[in-house]
């Protein structure tokens, strides 16, 4: 719907002015789902890098893991080294 509006205005002088104001009433404007879009992708990429970095995050968890048992299997072996050192030199000292 159009509305026009005139307005005429006369100064102290007598002059008059005229001043004419169209108002338009238009239909809302409406998405083209451009912006839901958008928030799928943006969601989908969040979870593939939560993915991302929960997989990373586990794999720095098995890698200390396996330095730990490397770990205590070398110390392991230093004890059963110095064991038998230990039993050569008992044997040495009879």
């Amino acid at each position: 719907m159009t509305e026009e509006r005139i307005t005429e205005v006369e100064t102290p002088s007598g002059n008059t002015h005229t001043h004419t104001e169209i108002i338009r009433e238009s239909e809302p404007r409406r998405s083209g789902g451009a912006g839901w879009i958008i928030l799928v992708v943006l969601v989908i990429a969040v979870l593939i890098g939560a993915f991302v970095l929960m997989q990373g995050s586990e794999a720095e968890i098995a890698k200390d893991n396996a330095i730990a048992g490397a770990a205590d299997s070398v110390g392991n072996a230093a004890e059963s080294v110095g064991s038998a050192a230990d039993a050569a030199a008992d044997k040495i000292a009879e």
